[in-house]
């Protein structure tokens, strides 16, 4: 059903209820998803509840990738949605149908949060964009296990949808071909979004040289980073783009170093300005 996205990861940040943990594995299994990764599990998701919930999944459960961190968690993807059930300053929420359409087109992570507090902001700004179920304002907060439900349903969905779409093509469908091109993606872009872990590796290296020369500082540093993360995030640049922006860093880098510029200098140059 979904062989479009074999790859896609289902991210479960924190999650302290095992049974939760079963009947994820197990809607995992009815919509064609299999990779499970857990960041820092509060809960034994190997558990006989756990195997209970998830009946004939118990082999997702099984196969889980346990990890420490998120960017972690992330390796080998290149696009990954966080799901939040409120408003964040500077976040935009979407709804399901616009962000998954965009899931679909690569290496892929959904991301959730722990049951009692959600995803952090920290932990969000891992993501590229971010989805908020629509809920009653009566009683908005979903079970862990619904919300990935609701979430792979959609997915599937949509998948099934698209796929239909290009084996039955329609003459308006081929003169508009450019401009059904799935979202973000545009026609004369052949190279896929470069990997979320080589971004990451970016988005320090930016950091530690904007701290070097003043533009950034310790006390700012996070919420400035997270504007610079929007705007690639926006951009999404393919590997060797990526590749290009870090080259340019480490000349940068190269050039401090030999022009004898010192983090002392940028201080007294900003405090004079």
């Amino acid at each position: 059903m979904t062989d479009s996205v074999p790859s896609l990861k289902v991210v479960l940040v924190e999650p302290a209820g095992e049974r939760n943990v079963g009947a994820i594995a197990r809607v995992m299994k009815n919509f064609g998803y299999r990779q499970l990764v857990l960041v820092n599990p509060q809960c034994s998701w190997q558990s006989k509840a756990a195997a209970d919930m998830a009946v004939h999944a118990k082999d997702i459960l099984t196969a889980a990738q346990v990890v420490s961190s998120v960017p972690e968690a992330l390796t080998g993807c290149s696009r990954a949605i966080a799901t939040t059930a409120r408003a964040r300053r500077e976040i935009l929420l979407e709804g399901p149908q616009p962000a998954f359409q965009w899931l679909l087109q690569e290496p892929a992570a959904l991301i959730f949060g722990p049951e009692d507090r959600g995803l952090s902001n920290e932990e969000l700004q891992h993501a590229q964009r971010y989805v908020c179920l629509p809920t009653s304002t009566e009683y908005p907060s979903l079970n862990l296990a619904q919300s990935v439900g609701i979430c792979l349903y959609e997915l599937a969905k949509l998948d099934r949808e698209q796929k239909f779409q290009t084996s039955t093509p329609s003459s308006e469908t081929l003169q508009g071909a450019e401009s059904s091109l799935p979202i973000g993606q545009h026609p004369s872009r052949l190279e896929k979004s470069a990997p979320i872990e080589q971004l990451e590796g970016y988005y320090q290296q930016l950091e530690a040289l904007l701290l070097k020369v003043g533009f950034l500082y310790p006390h700012t540093a996070a919420s400035r980073m997270q504007k610079l993360r929007q705007l690639f995030n926006r951009a999404q640049p393919a590997d060797t783009e990526v590749a290009m922006l870090r080259g340019i860093i480490s000349q940068i880098e190269w050039a401090l170093s030999v022009s004898g510029y010192s983090t002392d200098s940028s201080e007294e140059g900003s405090q004079q300005s």
